[in-house]
């Protein structure tokens, strides 16, 4: 087999995992932490700095090529997995999928990762574990296969390939007013995120969010280049439901009015409320999405919390609960998960938004950039941390080098042919 040995190296995320529950309960910010105790299991302090594994696969020809594990800033909330822990994961991996490494054919992916994915005593690895170890097997095949990371997508799910470029989208963290002026004059598809976390943020009856998302606006038409028009989008973190009430004609009504005042703009609104469970956020997102679309408004609800896994994703897309699917990279495990999330959410008419989070790496978002050009999923996010100029640099080089290549291997098969 072509895999002869595994190494593991202990790595920095590239922002925090932070105790979402605490936030929402009023922890107060003193600088860059929360001042208050935390309330997530697993947290010892609200914010703890991102803490990864890469894992690394020597081959036979002496290469080693690598993939990067960690959770999401947001760890242990909204049915996700808990805390990352280097220690335990670095000794799971060991024992257990260390040595089914050493027996797959690195050179089929898919099938890498059915076998080494294979649930013990019926329990499925770590999300974490699943994710790095695939972008390793993912690289581990197209080195094998002299292809991109996005052709050997495009072979196995028999796809064709990609031409186009896939819209990127930036998110700002607390730093929102400087952030935003970067992303209008980098002229990012997609913008700005705002982190609106915190009752402080969102204001009373969403006042303070509402002249946020009218500030934007017109900041974009103020120092945007003539004929920039980005899509607006803002995640809330579930605060219309807290502040506004849990009953989905409300929360809609909320929406229009915020999506009015910003005529011209496509408004996306990431997680306006948390009901509490996966069923439960579908009923109710159906609805919300049922009504904004019976008064065609410009508004379009995107689901992140309670919906993780691939199997979730599959229940919103199919009871139309979303016009946008965040597939949040860490938390559907697998890659080729992530691929299949992708082409679900196409299957079924609604929007895939590859996605992830600020703790991820080079390394996880590189190969995102690849999964998200060969299923062409309709936008992906600017990752790791929480600052523009990086993760925009990282995820929108690596896709201008994905399709130069593209270009050149199709242009090959032209002349061929």
């Amino acid at each position: 087999m072509q895999i002869t040995d595994v190494l593991l190296a202990s790595g920095n995320g590239a922002f925090f995992y932070d105790d979402q529950e605490a936030i929402r309960s009023g922890a107060t910010q003193d600088g860059f932490i929360y001042v208050a105790a935390p309330r997530t299991p697993g947290f010892k302090s609200i914010r703890i700095p991102a803490s990864s594994l890469s894992i690394g696969l020597v081959l036979t020809d002496k290469t080693v090529v690598w993939g990067d594990m960690m959770n999401v800033q947001y760890s242990g909330a909204g049915g996700r997995d808990p805390l990352f822990d280097t220690n335990q994961i670095s000794d799971l991996t060991s024992r257990m999928v260390a040595p089914r490494l050493l027996n797959v054919d690195a050179s089929r992916f898919r099938d890498s990762c059915t076998m080494v994915f294979a649930p013990a005593e019926h329990l499925r690895l770590p999300l974490a574990v699943e994710y790095g170890v695939s972008q390793a097997l993912l690289r581990a095949a197209a080195h094998l296969q002299r292809k991109t990371m996005a052709e050997i997508i495009c072979a196995e799910f028999d796809l064709p390939l990609p031409r186009c470029r896939v819209p990127i989208y930036c998110q700002s963290g607390d730093a929102r007013e400087i952030n935003v002026d970067k992303m209008i004059l980098k002229a990012v598809d997609v913008l700005p995120h705002g982190l609106i976390n915190s009752r402080q943020k969102f204001g009373t009856d969403g006042l303070t969010f509402m002249e946020f998302v009218k500030w934007v606006a017109t900041r974009t038409r103020e120092i945007g280049r003539p004929g920039y028009h980005p899509v607006l989008h803002f995640d809330v973190y579930g605060w219309i439901g807290q502040e506004i009430g849990l009953e989905p004609q409300r929360i809609a009504d909320f929406i229009c009015k915020v999506a009015d005042t910003v005529p011209g703009f496509t408004l996306n609104i990431e997680s306006p409320a948390d009901f509490g469970s996966t069923q439960s956020q579908i009923e109710n997102y159906a609805q919300i999405v049922s009504i904004l679309d019976d008064r065609g408004s410009s508004a379009r609800i995107v689901v992140d919390e309670r919906c993780n896994t691939l199997e979730d994703i599959r229940l919103f897309a199919e009871a139309k609960a979303v016009h946008l699917v965040q597939i949040k990279t860490p938390d559907v495990g697998s890659i080729a998960d992530t691929a299949r999330a992708v082409l679900i959410c196409k299957a079924n008419k609604v929007g895939a938004y590859v996605g992830g989070s600020c703790t991820e790496t080079d390394l996880s978002a590189q190969a995102s950039v690849h999964i998200s050009v060969a299923t062409q999923a309709d936008m992906m996010l600017a990752k790791p941390g929480m600052g523009v100029d990086e993760a925009f640099s990282i995820v929108g080089n690596e896709q201008n080098r994905l399709l130069a290549m593209l270009n050149r291997r199709r242009t090959q098969n032209e002349n061929v042919g």
